[in-house]
């Protein structure tokens, strides 16, 4: 047509190829097509609309219907649809009041459009008017519109009318039951969400990959991980949503290393994985300090394509600073293209953990020039840093800021930070002070770090007093029966120490092992007190002893006092000598060949290990 320079007589034959332009997304063809067009009628602006929707080029959108001549209620429909699946709902809203106003009749189809832009923006007072116009206009039969009203209704919180349209629903498809189910799980109603999907099942009903990874969620969400993992392994054909479901509930519960192996079979299924995936695994690593896999998942990323995002770079700079690599971790955060607040926070929090104070300090004031807004999660980095480097005057100038500049109220976590801060610095009464004038009641937190100043302050008074709070709140944590205890050997009360066992024994209180891991060629070494487990016990304990001999030469002489038993001094030596932490530094010499030595420990490590 245009070699021959063909102008039809009308727009019909150039509309079915304005279509066809439109199904392949081809915007430039479309777009020079439609400026040649002599001929252009409401069918000719509507392909048009439906390409840029499609595209999700919204401005374009906006402006070329703005442009037309007249609209229908196609139009209509294309724009409010376009804008409510783009990131735009208040716009569809817009749209759909426009659309009223201009005397066109909205569809079944634009009502299900402006209800799921309703649910979008939880604008419950919105979606109820529709729900009413819906019912004067007698469009309450259609599964569509019934399936939007109960979405709209559970994303607005309002469970029991979403479930009340739900029950009345004649002829229910899977998107209904996966609506319901969804809307149970996102309003914290795990139970409920796994009964309904027991009642689906007993109907006869075929879940599909949506259910799937909404009853993942609520098993993971209940605490039913041998469930989950039940349900998953029965799913024959697994889309990115099952996997990301899995990882993400392995994470979060605990299962860290599951995650990780999950993560793997995830890419030998050849299913590719998204940024929220992403950062899931590397969250699993950065808990485990796993450094190398962490390395491994952070190259995969760059492969991928999925490491620019603002939830990928910020879980690698969590992981690298948990992994103890801070200069990792600010290579990935200063090359960012963009940084947000939880950027911000893991760097700073990173550097405060990782001992460098005044750098998480001077970055603080680097995010302030940059108008970045902190939150609480940066003032939990910023007083933790101030605690470490025992900065009391800034660290009570930082604690009065968060309400006096920055419109934040102080949490427990902040309250625990300054009772730390205080009570590190001697300042113990006017801690106690602070605690006196929380709008808090005082938690577990709150006396664990008294209990942990007064043990390291000696101070016996206000030691006793937090463990009698712990006991009461908190009677099955071993921590403080084990903490009053070393308080009480340290001052040679045996008696007392054996109370406190006693008390522990009567109560049926576990005591949880400490460990110490190494990681050797990507490979984990877990090491406790006197492990004698090991392949390699024998060299172990040869490198070890050499060691100790080499450092007593130099003028080391292991600290007996942290040994807190009524026992000799040789068994003093034995004991304080063989810690998990020692055990795996002895491995590690013996096999890392280059590079440093990272060696992780459940719990605080102790004084001695930490000296040597």
């Amino acid at each position: 047509m245009d070699i021959h320079l063909y102008q039809p007589s009308d727009s019909f034959l150039q509309n079915r190829i304005l279509h066809v332009f439109a199904k392949r997304g081809d915007i430039s063809n479309a777009r020079d097509l439609f400026d040649k067009m002599l001929h252009r009628d409401i069918f000719s602006w509507n392909a048009m609309l439906s390409l840029y929707a499609k595209a999700g080029l919204i401005e374009d959108l906006r402006a070329f219907f703005d442009d037309m001549p007249s609209r229908d209620s196609v139009s209509y429909n294309t724009v409010i649809s376009g804008f409510a699946k783009n990131g735009c709902a208040s716009k569809a809203v817009e749209a759909f009041v426009r659309m009223q106003n201009e005397g066109l009749k909205p569809s079944e189809y634009t009502h299900v459009s402006v209800l799921n832009a309703c649910a979008k923006l939880f604008d419950l007072r919105k979606g109820k008017q529709i729900h009413g116009k819906i019912l004067t206009r007698n469009l309450g039969g259609n599964v569509f519109i019934w399936n939007a009203l109960t979405d709209m209704y559970a994303k607005c919180g309002e469970i029991d009318k979403a479930r009340w349209l739900f029950d009345r629903l004649a002829h229910k498809n899977v998107v209904s039951w996966n609506l319901m189910i969804s809307g149970y799980l996102k309003n914290g109603q795990s139970e409920k969400c796994i009964d309904l999907f027991h009642e689906m099942r007993a109907l006869g009903l075929k879940p599909d990959q949506v259910t799937v990874s909404n009853i993942l969620g609520a098993y993971f969400h209940s605490g039913y991980i041998d469930k989950a993992v039940k349900i998953f392994s029965e799913i024959k054909e697994r889309d990115k949503v099952c996997w990301t479901t899995m990882i993400v509930g392995c994470a979060q519960n605990g299962k860290e290393e599951d995650a990780l192996m999950l993560f793997n079979d995830m890419l030998l299924a050849n299913v590719r994985p998204d940024g929220y995936t992403v950062s899931s695994v590397l969250s699993s690593c950065a808990k485990l300090a796993f450094l190398f896999y962490g390395q491994a998942v952070h190259g995969k990323a760059l492969v991928m394509g999925v490491n620019e995002g603002l939830l990928v770079a910020s879980a690698l700079v969590d992981m690298y600073c948990k992994c103890g690599v801070t200069a990792d971790a600010w290579v990935v955060f200063s090359t960012m293209p963009a940084r947000n607040v939880v950027s911000w926070n893991a760097m700073i929090g990173g550097y405060a953990q990782s001992g460098q104070d005044l750098e998480a300090l001077a970055l603080y004031e680097n995010m302030l020039q940059e108008d970045i807004r902190p939150d609480n999660v940066t003032f939990v980095g910023i007083l933790s840093a101030c605690v470490h480097a025992g900065l009391v005057q800034e660290g009570k100038r930082y604690f009065d800021s968060m309400s006096k500049f920055h419109g934040l109220i102080p949490t427990l976590d902040h309250f625990a930070c300054m009772i730390n801060l205080l009570g590190r610095s001697g300042c113990v009464n006017e801690a106690m002070g602070l605690i006196n004038s929380m709008p808090y009641e005082p938690n577990s937190l709150i006396w664990s770090t008294v209990l942990s100043v007064s043990a390291m302050k000696g101070d016996m008074k206000h030691g006793e007093m937090a463990a009698r709070h712990l006991f009461e709140l908190d009677p099955l944590n071993a921590g403080p029966y084990i903490m009053l205890s070393n308080m009480y050997a340290r001052c040679g009360r045996w008696k007392d120490v054996a109370s406190m066992r006693y008390l522990m024994k009567t109560k049926n209180v576990k005591k949880f092992a400490a460990y110490s891991w190494i990681e050797i060629d990507n490979e984990v070494h877990k090491f406790v007190a006197d492990d004698r487990t090991h392949p390699d016990t024998k060299i172990i304990y040869e490198e070890l002893h050499g060691l100790i001999r080499k450092l007593q030469k130099a003028g080391f002489s292991p600290n007996t006092k942290l040994v807190l038993h009524d026992v000799g001094e040789e068994e003093k030596l034995k004991s304080i000598c063989y810690h998990s932490e020692k055990l795996a530094l002895a491995f590690g010499l013996i096999k890392k060949c280059h590079g440093p030595i990272r060696i992780i420990k459940n719990i605080r490590v102790c004084g001695d290990c930490h000296v040597l």
